[in-house]
Order: structure tokens, then C-alpha cells, then sequence
């Protein structure tokens, strides 16, 4: 798939990239490319050839939040209609936040409002050394709602209280520093650090990243409690005497490769 706006391309290994392409833009989101956004992570969610998800971008920035043409539309629109666009833009953050695959952000460039949200949905960050942050939303008088979930679980309410009052700009570092990114590397090593981290996730089963996921997701708001300790051993008995369970545990055993891992 290729519009004007997004770029998608899976390859040989399973990996599939999506490149925000509008450049001259700062790759700024407007209606359009939320949908074909959102529609193209729910196409590679049920594409089981897709192993590894990697968010990227053209230009000088990774994402500039919205277009401004689109919030000069917004500015006329009724509260239905503006309810109407956040949820589009929720149901985005929600399908890549959600996705069941491995999601890799790799930020080339500044990462601006919405922008940042997308990150932060990403369960690995990487980022250039040179870029920089903003949560510019209380300039403009309004607000990071719909990301803010996503912000939040990244670098947490105390942090989170500061970027979303100020609207300072932070750099790599201070991102790192927080846990918005994982790394920082020179702008030159990005796609090579990248192509190491997704090749390691091509190592592991892709049933146990996604039940990964849906663990860390179910744990990190619950209560460490008896109901939560029979879950999580529920999960693991289930993982355990599946197919996928079962073919690493014998391959460990025989000292041979699993059955996903190609090549």
C-alpha cells in the first residue's frame, strides 16, 4: 500500500514498516492520514505474515501533531463534529497502543503534540540524538487529551504534570531520561540500531510477544492481589501447552532454531 501521505512496505523477514510522508508538512496528521493510518496498523494486525511493526518518518521531523489547515477546519466545527475527530484520533492511538505485534518508533525528527502521543504508544522507542519534544497543546489553549493516557504510562503523572502545564521543549536526552525512549544514538546509527532490535524480536515467538503485551497491559493497572496472582499463572499455563509453548521448550531442549524463525 502507498498513498501520498503514508508509506507502507513489508519485507522477506516479516517486518513492516509504516513512513509518515508528508515531509514538507513536518508530517503533520490531518483526518486523512489519521484514517489511513489506523486503517493500515488494523490491515497488518490481521496480516499473520507481519511479525515486527516499525513506525518512521520523512523530513526533518517525525511528527509535527496536527495540520494546521485541519485545525482551522476544526475551529468552525460544532462540538459533534469535533467529538467526532477526536475519537478517530483516539481510535488511532488505541490500535497502535493495542496492536498485537512488537512496535518499534524510530524518531528521525522533533516529535511535537500528537506526535509524542504516537511514541508513546510505540512499545520501543529510538531516537536521534538531535531531536527534541513538545507538548505544545495549552499554548493554543487547548489540551493533550486524547494522548494523554498513553503520555502518562510513558513517563509518568509527575512528569507528565510538568510538559503538559509548561509546553517546554525537551530534548533526547530528557526523553531518555524520562522512559519516553529507550535509546539515543547518533542520527547515522538509527536505522542500524533498529534493524538489530526488530531482528531480535524475530528471534521470539510471536504468540508469547503478543500475550507479552496483553499481560503487561492487564498488570500495570491492577492491584497485587490473590485474583491478579491467579491470572498471571493462568497465563503462563496457557502459553506454556500451546503449539507455540511447546515448540520453544523442545527447541531449547534440542538445541535447534524454532519453527518462526526463518532463515
Amino acid at each position: 500500500m502507498s498513498i501520498a501521505a503514508l508509506l507502507s512496505e513489508i519485507d522477506e523477514h516479516g517486518r513492516a514498516t509504516l513512513t509518515l510522508n508528508r515531509p514538507e508538512m513536518h508530517n503533520a496528521f490531518d483526518d486523512t492520514l489519521i484514517s489511513a493510518l489506523t486503517s493500515e496498523l488494523k490491515r497488518l494486525e490481521r496480516d499473520k505474515s507481519v511479525r515486527v511493526v516499525l513506525l518512521a518518518a520523512r523530513g526533518k521531523s517525525f511528527s509535527s501533531g496536527a495540520d494546521l489547515n485541519w485545525m482551522r477546519r476544526m475551529a468552525d466545527y460544532s462540538f459533534e463534529e469535533n467529538l467526532t475527530d477526536a475519537i478517530e484520533l483516539a481510535d488511532l492511538m488505541k490500535t497502535l497502543a493495542n496492536l498485537s505485534k512488537p512496535t518499534i518508533a524510530l524518531v528521525q525528527g522533533a516529535a511535537i503534540g500528537g506526535g509524542v502521543g504516537l511514541v508513546a504508544c510505540c512499545d520501543i522507542a529510538i531516537a536521534s540524538e538531535n531531536v527534541s519534544f513538545c507538548l505544545s497543546e495549552v499554548k493554543l489553549g487547548l489540551i493533550p487529551a486524547v494522548i494523554s493516557p498513553y503520555v502518562a504510562a510513558a513517563i509518568g503523572p509527575r512528569a507528565t504534570r510538568r510538559y503538559f502545564l509548561t509546553a517546554e521543549r525537551f530534548d533526547a536526552a530528557e526523553a531518555h531520561r524520562l522512559g519516553l525512549v529507550h535509546e539515543v544514538v547518533r542520527p547515522d546509527e538509527l536505522n542500524a540500531r533498529v534493524e538489530r532490535l526488530s531482528h531480535q524480536l524475530l528471534q521470539n515467538g510471536p504468540q508469547a510477544m503478543a500475550s507479552v503485551k496483553a499481560l503487561v497491559a492487564e498488570v500495570a493497572l491492577s492491584s497485587l492481589d490473590d485474583d491478579l496472582i491467579a491470572d498471571t499463572a493462568e497465563r503462563i499455563a496457557e502459553i506454556r501447552a500451546s503449539d507455540e509453548g511447546r515448540e520453544g521448550l523442545s527447541a531449547f531442549l534440542e538445541k535447534r532454531e524454532p519453527n518462526w524463525i526463518k532463515g
